[in-house]
């Protein structure tokens, strides 16, 4: 497995990491047994970089990984997110960058993983009402009481993440990017490259629509949050489509599934990225990993890049106001 970079502040993760979301909550039919195989695997595959949050399953999704993980600790880089505030029924409160709620959420988050010290603490959201030296100040304290050893932010803004690297050194930025999501090729990668900030894609294959394996809303069950995604709704669910279809062509062309190659384009942008598709499945994460191997000429780059130009998703990613949360 290759090892990249993620900041020049030593922290070093396999070429892909994992996602952990979806097997705690947002998609359906989750199987613990599924989920806790599928871990095995990506570590016997060399992925030992596994992305969770304090609001995933409300907890439940740190509770899993840190059961995943037990007895093995030294051979996982974990990394997690505060920020993002729910009630104890799952609904959603807001977004909190207060030092005091960060020391909460730190001890919450080690206490459910059972482990001393988080890898990649990251704030999931940008507080708008706390300036954000004083939520990366609290998270630095926690670098020097080694609870934390590196600090990562999720969805910022080009100019939170300056202020944010001014006051302790930030290894990675974690945002929405691929063949679907481009918007970090207008400010946001220039900038972490500038600033030597590693940049960690989520959802690269487009929430499983860039694999070519959701033809119809029906494809999802009734409470896979995705059904209240724009993109996946009304007119733009055909359109989109129909992008997805061209991708699959030159995946044929080139042996490979569409997911494969949609992966393939995000770990060619640059070896400061790490992307995290997520699945609870053992056969899907095996596929993902596969597209390490594959090798994109310049010819198929152009061609990626001409099936799906920035802008050419229809819909936003999230619905409003979700959206107002981002780029902040």
């Amino acid at each position: 497995m290759e090892m990249r970079k993620l900041g020049s502040q030593g922290l070093a993760v396999s070429a892909m990491g994992l996602g952990c979301m979806g097997m705690s909550e947002f998609y359906s039919g989750r199987s613990e047994a599924a989920a806790l195989d599928t871990i095995d695997r990506a570590l016997e595959l060399g992925v030992n970089f596994l992305d969770t949050a304090d609001m995933y399953g409300v907890g439940s999704n740190e509770k899993l990984v840190g059961k995943a993980v037990r007895g093995r600790r030294d051979q996982f880089v974990i990394a997690t997110k505060f920020g993002n505030m729910r009630g104890s029924e799952g609904q959603f409160l807001g977004v909190n960058g207060r030092p005091e709620y960060v020391r909460q959420c730190c001890d919450a988050s080690l206490k459910r993983l059972g482990i001393e010290a988080i890898d990649l603490y990251y704030q999931h959201r940008v507080d708008p009402d706390v300036p954000i030296e004083e939520t990366v100040g609290a998270m630095a304290d926690l670098v020097l009481q080694g609870k934390v050893r590196y600090l990562g932010l999720s969805e910022a803004g080009v100019q939170s993440l300056r202020r944010a690297h001014a006051v302790h050194p930030i290894s990675a930025l974690q945002t929405e990017y691929s063949l679907w999501s481009r918007d970090p090729e207008e400010e946001i990668l220039s900038t972490v490259r500038e600033l030597g900030i590693g940049f960690v894609p989520y959802s690269p294959l487009g929430r499983g629509f860039l694999s070519g394996r959701i033809k119809h809303i029906d494809d999802l069950a009734q409470d896979d949050y995705r059904r209240n995604s724009p993109r996946f709704q009304g007119e733009n669910f055909q359109k989109n489509l129909d992008l997805v279809k061209q991708v699959e062509e030159l995946a044929a062309e080139k042996h490979c599934t569409s997911a494969q190659l949609a992966l393939a384009w995000v770990l060619a942008r640059g070896k400061d990225l790490v992307p995290i598709p997520g699945t609870k499945h053992v056969g899907l994460l095996e596929e993902n990993v596969a597209a390490l191997d594959i090798a994109l000429t310049a010819e198929d780059q152009n061609r990626l890049d001409a099936i799906m130009p920035p802008g050419a998703a229809s819909g936003t990613r999230y619905a409003v106001p979700q959206m107002l949360a981002v780029n902040r």
